[in-house]
């Protein structure tokens, strides 16, 4: 069994309790403002509206760490990453109406370390539209 089948159910079920009756599936199947992230994901929030998070875990420290956002709807979001207590990213990101705006942060492998990991998400207003992903490349 594979790192990703093993953090894919919690992840799953993190992620539905955090998004649950916020998600617009239509937009979400047609309209994704990022790619699913693969094989390397631990976790992809394919859209969220307004104030949001995702708890995780599977991630290894032994190899770097990706998070992205992408946001659109006018405003910006703050993203903040935390790893076993300790804030690990903490980045904004600009949401133009009507286009995806688009940022990332690269972490070296141990930054983030073995276990469970929060990321939240607080948008500048309530209708702003988000996705995100967390992988680690191998």
């Amino acid at each position: 069994m594979n790192r990703m089948s093993k953090a894919l159910p919690v992840t799953a079920m993190t992620v539905c309790a955090l998004a649950a009756g916020t998600v617009s599936p239509a937009a979400a199947v047609t309209d994704p403002l990022l790619p699913h992230p693969g094989p390397d994901g631990l976790v992809w929030v394919e859209e969220h509206i307004g104030d949001g998070g995702v708890a995780s875990g599977g991630a290894w420290d032994r190899l770097p760490t990706v998070l992205t956002v992408a946001c659109e709807g006018g405003g910006d979001v703050r993203v903040t990453m935390q790893s076993q207590d300790t804030e690990v990213a903490a980045f904004s990101v600009d949401c133009p109406a009507g286009t995806a705006g688009t940022s990332s942060v690269a972490m070296e492998a141990g930054v983030v370390r073995p276990g469970s990991f929060t990321i939240g998400v607080d948008a500048s207003a309530q209708d702003i539209r988000w996705s995100l992903t967390v992988t680690q490349p191998e």
